[in-house]
């Protein structure tokens, strides 16, 4: 049995399970390798902007799986919504089955007020116009399994990887721009509200950094995303750090049987709970709100 980490707090955020630049194998393996006392799933975990392609291999439904396995081992569970999984957010504020269902979080870690957020309250173009930030979905799921297959013939002709959208989004000053005016907005909310650490996902660009404002500074930090960069954020004895997956294969057609999943299904398996009628009397949470569990 190969030993776990523990780790006091794990930040996960855009797995896009359901599309098929998921890296749900690289993702189980890291599930597997660490004990985390809390799990903050902080947004775009199941891709329910991509359920019409009906694309849901077993690999996927594993990590799910690990997932329900941690809680029930005693780690708890926050999910967080993004707007790939918006449909949750009206169930937010809710203790359902094995998870609690937030659409923000506040914790306060070794003396430091930290709010978790998914972040696309400061993506215009989800805000203003709703079909655009749908369509840019589709075609950067489109751009991620052409880089795979790419970067598959690269390999056999014994050349170097690389990421498309990288590429793309590194040489559009737009993109580049987005990506700064994003973690300065986040940074200016936080301070605003007296928080000391923020922590965010949505934008794929995995980060820890101390951003300065007119109104102070704050550790500003992104858990990235297991699309393109296969990160995660680790608070372990009062320090925080960013985890890259050191091994990431390289595209291989899912050849396992796919599973034929609906969006609510999958979201009675995370949450271990019929939603039908969820909304008229709400659990309440036994645990105070933002503390760390006692480890287990």
């Amino acid at each position: 049995m190969k030993h776990k980490r523990i780790v006091d707090l794990v930040v996960l955020s855009d797995l896009h399970l359901g599309t098929f630049g998921c890296h749900a194998k690289e993702l189980l393996d890291y599930l597997k390798s660490v004990k985390p006392r809390l799990l903050i799933l902080n947004g775009d975990i199941i891709d329910m902007w991509n359920f019409r392609k009906r694309y849901f291999p077993k690999s996927h439904l594993k990590v799910l799986k690990r997932i329900i396995t941690l809680a029930q081992q005693g780690t708890e569970v926050v999910y967080i919504t993004g707007n790939h999984d918006e449909m949750l957010r009206r169930f937010a504020d809710m203790d359902l089955g094995l998870l609690k269902l937030r659409n923000a979080y506040s914790a306060e870690l070794g003396g430091e007020r930290v709010w978790f957020f998914h972040g696309d309250v400061f993506d215009a173009s989800i805000q203003n116009a709703k079909w655009l930030a749908k369509l840019g979905g589709w075609s950067y799921d489109a751009l991620i399994w052409l880089n795979r297959w790419i970067n598959l013939f690269l390999e056999k002709m014994g050349r170097e990887k690389f990421s498309l959208s990288k590429k793309v989004k590194d040489s559009v000053k737009k993109a580049v721009s987005f990506v700064h005016d994003f973690e300065v907005a986040a940074a200016e909310w936080a301070l605003a509200r007296d928080y000391h650490r923020v922590v965010c996902g949505h934008i794929h660009q995995p980060q820890i950094r101390t951003i300065e404002t007119k109104n102070g500074s704050i550790l500003y930090m992104n858990s990235g995303d297991w699309v393109e960069n296969c990160t995660a954020l680790e608070y372990h004895n009062k320090s925080w750090s960013l985890y890259t997956h050191a091994h990431i294969e390289s595209f291989r057609e899912e050849t396992d049987e796919k599973v034929d999943a609906h969006p609510s299904e999958l979201v009675r398996l995370i949450l271990g709970s019929d939603l039908s009628g969820v909304g008229k009397s709400p659990k309440p949470s036994k645990t105070k709100k933002g503390a760390l569990p006692k480890s287990a």
